[in-house]
C-alpha cells in the first residue's frame, strides 16, 4: 500500500494540511497535526476516518508518530470488550506507551510483535506480523496485523494506520496441515525456473534447518543432497524445467548434523491460465521406508543366497502348490530356467511315475491338514536320469493359521539308497562269508619263496593296478588278495569276493553287475551287482579263466573304461574299484586255444603274482603246523603242547598236492581226535606217502599211483584231443571236475598241448 501525502494549501497556524491518496485519485484529508505532532481532538476530518473505519469489514486501528495506540473502530472495539465510553472508540488521546497495546496479545506472541513494532517506528516502515488477541471472553484468535506509515508531502510521518486480518480458520488449517505433515514426516514447497518460493516449516526441519530463516536458494539446496546423489537431483531439476512434466524421485541429504536421510520428491506442474508457472509438491521423509525397504530386500537376497547355497534342492510354493521359486541347485539339477518351471502346469512332472501317485495323495493330506513332513521319491534330472531324493514340506501360515507358503526341500539320498541296497547285498554275502571257513586268518612262513611274495605285496598294495594271482589250487590265492586290500588305502571300504566257477553262467553276468526288475523271468526286483557293492574298494574275482566268452566281453568293458550296465538297463553306471582276479589255470594256454580273450589277459595281467605251492616252502611248515594246531585246539577246547617229531618229519616230507587247504583240513582233522597233549597225524590220511631216500629206487605206492593216473588223463586228453572242458572234454571222460582234472595236469607236469589235433596242411 502507497501514501502519498500533498501540501494542499500551505501552512495555516502553524498546522499541516495533509492528504492521504486513496486507490484512483480520490484523494480525502485525514487529520491534521500540531506542530507538536499531536492529533486536533474535533477535526471534522477525523471524525470522518473514524466512521469510515467504523465502516469497513476489518478490525482497523490508527496510532500516533510515537506509536501509542489512539482509536481502535468498533469492530475492534467490541472484540476487546471495551465500554462505550472507552476513550479508544473515540481517538482521544490517552497518552498511553508505544507498546501498551501488547498486553492485550497472548504472552508467547508479545516479544515477536514487539519486535516486529519496534523495527516499524525505528525505520519508519511497514511491518507485518501474525499474534493471538484476547477477546472479550477471555479466548484468543489469530489475527494477521498490518501497519503502514502516513507521511506529509514532504516525508513527515503523520501516524500509523493499522488493519488485523482475523485469520483463525487459516491458523487452524496450517495448524493441522503442520501436525499431518509433522505426522507424516511431509513438507511442501513451491518452485520456480528462478528457485525455490516457498519452504513449510516441516520441510525445514527435515533437512535441519531453522524454519524461521528464509527458503534456500537452488545453490544451498544442492549443497543439502548427498553428495552422490547430488548429479542426479540437478539433472531432475533441469528435466522438469525443460519438460514441464511431474516427477517423482527419492534422494539422500545431509543435514547440518551430519545425519543421513531419505526425502521422496514429488512434484506436479501449477499453471495459470494454461501457461506455467511454478511447480509445487511435497518432500517426504521416507528413511525408514527406505530403510525397511533395503533391510527386507537384503534379507530377500540373505534368503535367496543361503536357499541358493544350500546343497538341497529347494522349492517354494504358494497354498495351493503355484511354482514360485525354485533354488539354482533344483534348477541346474533339473536343467531348466526359473520361468520354464513357474510354466510347468502339471503336478509331479518331474517326479517318477512310480512315485508320482505317492507323492501328490501325500501332498493332499499335508495340505489338508498344513503338517509337516517327509518323502522319498526319485526325481529326474537334466540327463534324463532319476536320482532319489527325501523332501521334506514345511508350511508356513498366518496369524489365523491360513496357509502362506510351502517350502519343500530334497536332499539327495542316491548314495544312502545305493548304500542300502549294498549293505543289504553285502549282508548276504557276508553271510555266506561267515559260513565260509577262511583259509587263514593271517600269511604265515618265513621262507624265501614266501618273502619274495609279500615283498611284492607290499609294492603293489599302495597303487591301484589289476593283480593278476596264480598258483596251484589251495595255496591261498583269495588271502594274498586279502593282503594287497588290507594295505591299499581303500581298506576302509568293501573287499567282495567272487568265485566265477561256482556261479551258473546264465547268473554270472547278474551276480557280477546286477540286473533290472523285469530284466528276466524271476527278477522281481532291481539287484545290486557286486561290482557296486565293491564300489571305492576292492573286487576279487577268482577263478576268473572259468568266466564264458560273453561276461569275459563285459569284464573287458568295465576294465577298460570303468562303467558297466546292469542287466536289463540303459543307464551306464561308473565304478570306482580295484581288480585283483586269480587262477590256478595256464592262461596263456588258455588264450591260445582260444579259450580265453588275449585282451583281457593282457588287461589283468598288469601285475602278476605266482603264489608257490607249499612244497617249495617246506620251511614254513612247522609254523603252519603250529598256527593251526592253536587255532583248531582253542575252538576244541583242547590242549596241545607238543608236535610228535616223527609227525613233524612225516608233514614237511609230503608233497602237499592240495597245498595249504590240505595241511589245514589234515591238522583240524587231528585235533578233533587227539586225545593227548601231543599232537599227531594217521598217516592213512595222506594221499600219497611221501618219498624216502633210504628206500633207493623201488618205487613207493604213491609213484605208482601217480603214473596210473597219469596214463589215464594222457589217454581222456589224447581222445579229447587235448580238450578239458565241454561234453566231449576229458574231464566230462573222466567224470571229475574241471579245476581238478587241471590241477591233476599242473601237478603231474603233463603237456597237454601235444594231444591238440595238429591242422591238416
Amino acid at each position: 500500500m502507497t501514501r502519498d501525502l500533498s501540501g494542499g494549501s500551505g501552512a495555516r497556524d502553524g498546522k499541516v494540511c495533509d492528504r492521504h491518496t486513496l486507490a484512483g485519485d480520490e484523494t480525502m484529508v485525514v487529520a491534521s497535526l500540531d506542530v507538536n505532532g499531536v492529533l486536533h481532538q474535533h477535526s471534522p476530518l477525523e471524525a470522518q476516518l473514524q466512521a469510515t473505519l467504523n465502516i469497513i469489514p476489518v478490525y482497523a486501528w490508527y496510532a500516533l508518530p510515537n506509536g501509542a495506540l489512539t482509536f481502535v473502530n468498533d469492530r475492534t472495539a467490541d472484540y476487546l470488550g471495551l465500554p462505550k465510553d472507552h476513550p479508544l472508540r473515540f481517538g482521544t488521546g490517552t497518552g498511553a506507551d508505544w507498546d501498551s497495546h501488547i498486553l492485550l496479545l497472548h504472552a508467547d506472541d508479545r516479544e515477536e510483535t514487539r519486535r516486529v513494532w519496534s523495527n516499524c517506528l525505528r525505520t519508519g516502515c511497514a511491518g507485518e506480523v501474525s499474534f493471538r488477541v484476547r477477546n472479550a471472553e477471555g479466548g484468543y484468535r489469530w489475527f494477521l496485523g498490518r501497519a503502514e506509515p502516513v507521511r506529509a508531502a514532504n516525508g513527515t510521518l503523520l501516524y500509523w494506520v493499522g488493519v488485523n486480518l482475523d485469520i483463525e480458520e487459516r491458523k487452524q488449517a496450517e495448524f493441522y496441515l503442520a501436525e499431518g505433515q509433522r505426522l507424516a514426516h511431509t513438507g511442501s514447497w513451491a518452485f520456480t525456473p528462478a528457485g525455490f518460493e516457498y519452504w513449510s516449516s516441516e520441510l525445514f526441519q527435515m533437512h535441519g534447518l531453522d524454519p524461521r530463516g528464509k527458503t534456500p536458494t537452488k545453490e544451498e539446496y544442492l549443497a543439502l543432497v548427498h553428495p552422490e546423489d547430488r548429479e542426479f537431483v540437478e539433472q531432475q531439476i533441469q528435466e522438469m524445467l525443460a519438460t514441464h512434466r511431474a516427477f517423482d524421485f527419492t534422494k539422500r541429504i545431509v543435514r547440518p548434523d551430519g545425519q543421513i536421510r531419505s526425502v521422496r520428491c514429488v512434484g506436479v506442474l501449477a499453471t495459470q491460465e494454461g501457461t506455467f508457472r511454478r511447480f509445487v509438491g511435497t518432500g517426504m521423509d521416507v528413511t525408514e521406508q527406505e530403510q525397511l525397504i533395503e533391510a527386507l530386500r537384503k534379507s530377500e537376497e540373505e534368503l535367496r543366497q543361503m536357499l541358493d547355497f544350500a546343497p538341497q534342492l529347494i522349492g517354494v510354493y504358494g497354498p495351493n502348490r503355484e511354482r514360485l521359486y525354485l533354488n539354482h541347485v533344483a534348477l541346474d539339477y533339473l536343467g531348466v530356467s526359473l520361468e520354464e518351471w513357474r510354466q510347468t502346469q502339471r503336478p509331479g512332472a518331474f517326479i517318477h511315475p512310480d512315485d508320482r501317485e505317492r507323492e501328490l495323495a501325500y501332498f493332499a493330506r499335508a495340505r489338508s491338514n498344513g503338517s509337516a513332513g517327509q518323502l522319498e521319491l526319485r526325481l529326474r534330472g537334466s540327463d534324463g536320469s532319476y536320482r532319489w531324493f527325501l523332501a521334506r514340506y514345511n508350511s508356513v501360515r498366518d496369524n489365523n493359521g491360513q496357509i502362506l507358503r510351502w517350502y519343500v526341500s530334497c536332499t539327495d539320498i542316491e548314495d544312502r539308497k545305493r548304500a542300502e541296497e549294498r549293505l543289504q547285498q553285502e549282508n548276504v554275502f557276508l553271510r555266506e562269508e561267515i559260513d565260509k571257513a577262511s583259509m587263514f586268518e593271517e600269511i604265515v612262513g618265513t621262507s624265501p619263496a614266501l618273502q619274495a611274495v609279500l615283498s611284492r605285496i607290499s609294492k603293489v598294495a599302495p597303487s591301484d593296478s589289476t593283480v593278476l594271482v596264480t598258483g596251484e589250487t589251495g595255496t591261498g590265492k583269495e588271502l594274498v588278495a586279502r593282503a594287497i586290500h588290507r594295505r591299499s588305502h581303500r581298506a576302509l571300504r568293501a573287499f567282495v569276493s567272487v568265485n566265477c566257477a561256482a556261479i551258473p553262467r546264465d547268473l554270472i553276468a547278474s551276480e557280477l553287475f546286477g540286473h533290472e526288475k523285469g530284466a528276466f523271468t524271476g527278477a522281481m526286483q532291481r539287484r545290486i551287482g557286486r561290482f557296486e557293492l565293491a564300489e571305492g574298494g576292492t573286487i576279487f574275482l577268482d577263478e576268473v579263466g572259468e568266466l564264458s566268452a560273453d561276461t569275459q566281453v563285459a569284464l573287458l568293458r568295465v576294465l577298460q573304461e570303468r562303467e558297466f550296465e546292469r542287466v536289463g538297463g540303459r543307464q551306464p553306471i561308473h565304478v570306482d574299484v580295484r581288480f585283483i582276479a586269480a587262477t590256478n589255470r595256464d592262461l596263456k594256454t588258455a588264450v591260445a586255444s582260444g579259450n580265453f580273450r588275449e585282451d583281457l589277459y593282457y588287461r589283468l595281467n598288469v601285475f602278476p603274482l605266482e603264489v608257490p605251492p607249499l612244497r617249495e616252502r617246506r620251511n614254513d611248515i612247522p609254523l603252519l603246523v603250529e598256527y593251526f594246531i592253536d587255532r583248531y585246539a582253542r575252538k576244541a577246547g583242547k590242549n596241545i603242547s607238543s608236535v610228535d617229531k616223527k609227525t613233524l618229519h612225516l608233514l614237511q616230507s609230503y608233497p602237499w598236492p592240495g597245498n595249504i587247504r590240505e595241511l589245514q583240513n589234515i591238522i583240524e582233522r587231528s585235533v578233533i581226535v587227539c586225545e593227548t597233549e601231543i599232537f599227531t597225524v594217521d598217516e592213512s590220511w595222506l594221499s600219497q606217502r611221501p618219498l624216502d631216500t633210504r628206500s633207493g629206487n623201488k618205487p613207493f605206492l604213491s609213484e605208482k599211483v601217480a603214473a596210473t593216473e597219469r596214463e589215464i588223463i594222457e589217454e581222456a586228453l589224447r581222445e579229447s584231443q587235448g580238450r578239458i572242458f565241454g561234453p566231449s572234454g576229458a574231464a566230462a571222460k573222466l567224470g571229475i571236475a574241471r579245476s581238478t582234472l587241471e590241477s591233476k595236469i599242473q601237478s603231474l607236469n603233463i603237456k597237454r598241448n601235444r594231444f591238440k589235433a595238429k591242422p591238416r596242411s
